[in-house]
């Protein structure tokens, strides 16, 4: 019996694994905007687990299972014995046993390796308070496909030390980009992480130094789901590190700039530049569907 693959975070594939799924998401997407028939897992069932709210990730799972030719059913904590106390444990056992592959958003990163350590079928990691590894993989693929290789370039990511950012660190150290972290103080991402990323991420709290000739710069909302209570604080802590023109003028003159949405258009990006048709935000947040169903097709295959 084969061993079941999970994708917790991007560290659960090799650099090879990834660059191979990324092609392959590119290809999906072709196949798709042509309107040639794709559904490789024909009657194969995915159960997506939500303790966040979401749209992207909702709906780019659902329609991905539906054009590989499976389906998906979403279930809510409301909805299920999760919300009345069953253990996780319990709950992946119960519920791997039913269907072919499990997607979780959900808060605690720990609840999701829980889940995968009980579960007989593959869980992909749909996002936690540490980690978002989907939109790293819709993020890389609209990279290469703009601009090719991401090795030997500078990413800078501006705001909070989040999940994304976390992501990015991951990311760096696989794909071999320098990734320059711009946040204030108190603000950084794991410094655990940080110390196993040396040589491949940097912190720079001041955001015009850690912006000027970057390759591509990158940020998110300042107040993620669960810190609602804190977003004026957090307002005021970060609203040097808006990515607007003034930093986009300091970095490389091909730069692209990335937002895995949704935005707070004048917070920590400007609505011109989410508005401007060179942006290709758009394709990064399309770009969620053909990377998920690729991945879906190699935890499957």
């Amino acid at each position: 019996m084969s061993r079941i693959r999970h994708f917790l975070t991007l560290n659960d594939l090799s650099r090879e694994e990834l660059l191979a799924l990324l092609k392959r998401a590119s290809e999906l997407k072709v196949l798709q905007r042509n309107g040639t028939a794709h559904g490789a897992l024909t009657g194969k069932v995915m159960a997506m687990i939500f303790a966040k709210s979401s749209t992207r990730t909702r709906v780019s799972f659902e329609a991905g299972m539906t054009q590989l030719g499976g389906s998906a059913m979403f279930l809510s904590p409301n909805d299920t014995q999760m919300g009345r106390g069953e253990p996780i444990s319990d709950t992946a056992k119960v519920i791997s046993s039913m269907v072919d592959i499990v997607m979780i958003r959900t808060f605690a990163h720990a609840d999701v390796e829980l889940f995968a350590n009980h579960s007989s079928v593959p869980v992909i990691n749909a996002l936690t308070d540490d980690y978002h590894p989907c939109q790293l993989l819709a993020d890389m693929q609209t990279w290469i496909e703009h601009r090719g290789d991401v090795q030997g370039k500078t990413v800078c990511w501006l705001g909070d030390g989040n999940n994304m950012c976390q992501s990015y660190i991951n990311a760096a150290k696989i794909l071999g980009f320098h990734l320059k972290i711009a946040c204030p103080e108190g603000f950084e991402p794991s410094a655990k992480l940080m110390d196993k990323a040396q040589g491949y991420a940097t912190i720079e709290h001041d955001p015009r130094r850690a912006s000027e000739g970057a390759h591509l710069l990158v940020t998110d909302v300042w107040a993620s789901m669960g810190q609602e209570d804190e977003a004026r604080m957090r307002e005021q802590a970060l609203s040097n590190y808006q990515l607007n023109q003034d930093l986009l003028d300091l970095a490389d003159t091909e730069a692209l700039y990335f937002h895995c949405l949704p935005a707070h258009r004048g917070e920590e990006i400007t609505a011109d530049l989410m508005d401007n048709p060179k942006s290709v935000i758009w394709d990064e947040a399309e770009n969620r569907l053909h990377a998920q169903k690729a991945l879906i097709e190699f935890l499957l295959s």
